[in-house]
């Protein structure tokens, strides 16, 4: 590999870092909408979720740190995908960022290697599941199918 390789590497793992930071914290956000909609009987749950992605902003801030970044701050607000009037629309929420996080995961994975892949490959794992246990529903290859154009096979244009 060359200098310029390893440097290119280095700024994919980088970017890949920073918007793994990103997700989080959009994720922190929405799961506030989430627990001030969310019924009673999963309530445990939103807050279970929401320490998780608090836990892992706060790591992240320190991979970027340790990669030699300034991590990316929190917006003071974000658009969530659609309105959430209710608790059956909160958890539909919680459903969406997860898959959304479980994507930006399945990107870190690509784009790094040794005992942060291993991290962010658990990472993707855990948005996963609680996405499955939101909605109910599984793909086959979490982080993936959305990023995916189904018609095509190609991926998806993401922002």
């Amino acid at each position: 590999m060359t200098v310029k390789d390893a440097r290119e590497a280095k700024d994919r793992e980088l970017r890949a870092l920073q918007a793994a930071l990103a997700a989080e914290h959009a994720a922190v956000y929405g799961y506030g909408v989430v627990g001030g909609r969310i019924g009673k009987e999963r309530r445990t749950e939103a807050r279970t979720a929401y320490d998780a992605h608090r836990a892992r902003r706060d790591a992240l801030v320190r991979e970027v740190r340790d990669a030699g970044g300034e991590p990316v701050a929190a917006a003071a607000g974000y658009a969530l995908p659609f309105p959430v009037p209710d608790a059956a629309a909160a958890v539909r929420l919680a459903a969406e960022l997860e898959g959304r996080v479980a994507g930006v995961y399945a990107d870190l994975v690509r784009d790094s290697g040794g005992e942060r892949r291993r991290g962010a490959a658990e990472a993707m794992r855990e948005a996963a599941v609680r996405s499955v246990r939101w909605s109910r529903e599984s793909v086959a290859f979490p982080g993936l199918a959305e990023r995916a154009d189904t018609a095509t096979g190609t991926p998806a244009p993401t922002a």
